[in-house]
């Protein structure tokens, strides 16, 4: 009997130690699950800095470009200064207003060197507000983000936002404009063209006349989702279609013709918000 209660109690002690263990090894591997999560949201903000970082780097270089050619053309001009020795009144005169135009024009190119800047650092802003708000959930053939010039494009992929021929919008489409919305909305100094694009696949329905037709009232889908379910001031907001045209691939090819079934979203600078940046008044003054 005194035996059979000792390999009792050493049975104990042998399957506690073993649940201990693997409770030990579920915490460790939860651990280890937490960190690689970490690491991956890590990963996603490093892209996002190095996506800005080259874009100031292109900026600076694109200023320090432009400075050298400045600095060119002035030397030039000082040494045909320098090579006159005899200079009538009228020249003198002359010079002087080619000085003081000089000084006008060092003003504007300020200026504009200013309002390219302001510009540029809005753009950027923006477009890296937007990948950050859509960059869970959403595979990378379904939706492109870049500035170009003075606008901010995102390309939206029709597959993602409409069944086969329809203007109906998903529920996916639905909520992928709620977070664009959500970036763009608040912002008073934009306007916000939605186009639609189609491959050259002919349709033709009761509804639907053309591809055109198509496009447009995709376009206008997207317009009034913004608006209505998401309120967007109107004000700022376009629709227009492109249908068939202004194609970005080869429509003979299946890859072609899904690369143009696409919706743009186009964020613009007001007109005179632009101005603003133009404005003579505003611009850094001479030192």
């Amino acid at each position: 009997m005194k035996l059979i209660l000792q390999f009792f109690v050493l049975f104990l002690i042998v399957s506690t130690t073993s649940c201990v263990s693997n409770k030990k090894f579920t915490e460790v591997e939860s651990q280890l699950e937490q960190c690689e999560l970490e690491k991956n949201r890590l990963n996603n903000d490093l892209g996002i800095c190095e996506v800005a970082l080259k874009a100031k780097q292109d900026q600076v270089a694109d200023l320090k470009s432009q400075i050298e050619d400045y600095k060119k053309m002035m030397s030039e001009q000082i040494t045909q200064v320098g090579d006159l020795t005899v200079l009538s009144k009228e020249a003198n005169e002359n010079i002087k207003l080619t000085l003081a135009q000089m000084d006008k024009r060092d003003d504007y190119i300020r200026m504009l060197q200013a309002a390219k800047s302001k510009a540029d650092s809005m753009n950027l802003a923006l477009a890296l507000n937007l990948k950050g708000v859509l960059k869970d959930g959403i595979l990378d053939e379904d939706i492109e983000i870049m500035v170009d010039k003075t606008v901010v494009y995102v390309n939206l992929s029709d597959k993602m936002l409409f069944s086969s021929g329809s203007t109906k919008l998903t529920s996916k489409a639905q909520e992928v404009l709620g977070k664009i919305a959500k970036v763009l909305g608040p912002r008073k100094d934009i306007e916000i063209m939605v186009e639609g694009y189609t491959d050259d696949v002919p349709i033709a329905t009761a509804c639907v006349k053309d591809n055109w037709d198509l496009s447009v009232m995709r376009a206008t889908s997207v317009v009034r989702v913004l608006k209505d379910k998401y309120g967007v001031n109107p004000d700022k907001l376009i629709a227009s279609g492109r249908g068939e045209h202004n194609a970005l691939g080869n429509n003979s090819t299946a890859e072609g013709r899904k690369m143009n079934r696409r919706t743009r979203i186009i964020i613009l600078p007001k007109l005179n918000q632009f101005y603003d940046l133009l404005d003579p008044a505003k611009a850094p003054k001479s030192k």
